[in-house]
């Protein structure tokens, strides 16, 4: 299972545009069928917040960061 601070992805939020993918220098995404999804959480630097900032549709959370946001089934995409 994944370590305690990974992006999560608002899937009714995100735009589509993988910036967040692209930007990201951990290789932290992968995209599958046009969407970035977070398959190496564990790839992840704590705090980072890189991708989210990035992001322009504000559709990116991270797991750990204040423990409001818990996707169900923990928001990691397995391949």
């Amino acid at each position: 299972m994944a370590k305690d601070w990974y992006p999560i992805i608002d899937e009714e939020k995100c735009s589509g545009c993988l910036i967040c993918a692209n930007f990201c220098p951990h290789d932290v995404y992968e995209i599958v069928d046009e969407r970035p999804l977070v398959v190496r959480p564990d790839n992840c630097i704590s705090r980072c917040h890189g991708c989210e900032n990035q992001c322009p549709e504000l559709a990116i959370r991270y797991y750990g960061d204040n423990g409001d946001f818990i996707p169900s089934g923990g928001g990691i995409i397995e391949l």
